[in-house]
């Protein structure tokens, strides 16, 4: 009964590898579609940008975009970098769901490596790109007549928009915390529950183990 027990949680626990695989797996390829997709705006946003030389584009605005347009692709190309490096050896075992070890794949001790990929991908990608089309936005309009006024409309559009995703992102983030902690828990009582039943069936055995060698010897 033990060895069945045993087998059962063995089962289980491959199952929650399997499913951590899947998990990084999902996550890598959005991350490397992501960083990819938002870098590739940038770049094109920065070489489309065209200023003439009587521009009347403040100096610490240009500034602002060309670091902002920095860091955006520079988060994005870490992140693809990463997804690019750890996906084929996550791919190769997924690709073969229940026939080869789970353990042959390297996404548990990588998992650092892949939640920075996924933060930088679809959080601060994300945050800087909205950033980058505020800034793009006065940088392009703000020597045409009434250029400023429609940048103007267009930041007060963004600050919504900024505060809800950060809001959303703050409760995505607490919700998982919070699911993975009660995961954490129910798994904690299940195993401490198995002990304590394997616990009493050895010392349920051993009391008839003893109550029969006892017997013999009477006999």
């Amino acid at each position: 009964v033990i060895c069945i027990k045993m087998s059962k949680n063995e089962n289980k626990d491959n199952h929650l590898s399997w499913r951590r695989l899947h998990l990084s797996y999902a996550k890598l390829k959005a991350s490397s579609r992501t960083s990819a997709l938002l870098s590739g705006f940038a770049m094109v946003a920065m070489v489309e940008v065209q200023l003439e030389n009587d521009s009347k584009v403040p100096p610490a605005l240009l500034i602002a975009f060309i670091m902002c347009t920095t860091l955006l692709v520079a988060v994005h190309m870490l992140a693809l970098m990463i997804s690019t490096c750890i996906l084929p050896n996550v791919e190769a075992v997924a690709s073969e769901n229940g026939i080869t070890n789970v353990n042959e794949s390297p996404h548990d001790r990588l998992n650092l490596y892949i939640e920075i990929a996924w933060i930088f991908s679809t959080v601060l990608g994300i945050f800087l790109f909205l950033l980058e089309i505020a800034i793009i936005f006065w940088v392009k309009f703000y020597d045409m007549e009434s250029g400023k006024n429609a940048a103007i409309a267009a930041t007060v559009l963004l600050i919504p928009i900024v505060v809800i995703f950060t809001a959303f992102a703050i409760h995505f983030y607490r919700s998982i915390v919070a699911h993975k902690y009660e995961c954490c828990v129910s798994n904690l009582k299940n195993a401490e529950k198995m002990v304590s039943k394997c616990n009493s069936e050895v010392s349920f055995t051993q009391k008839q183990t003893k109550s029969t060698t006892t017997d013999l010897k009477g006999k």
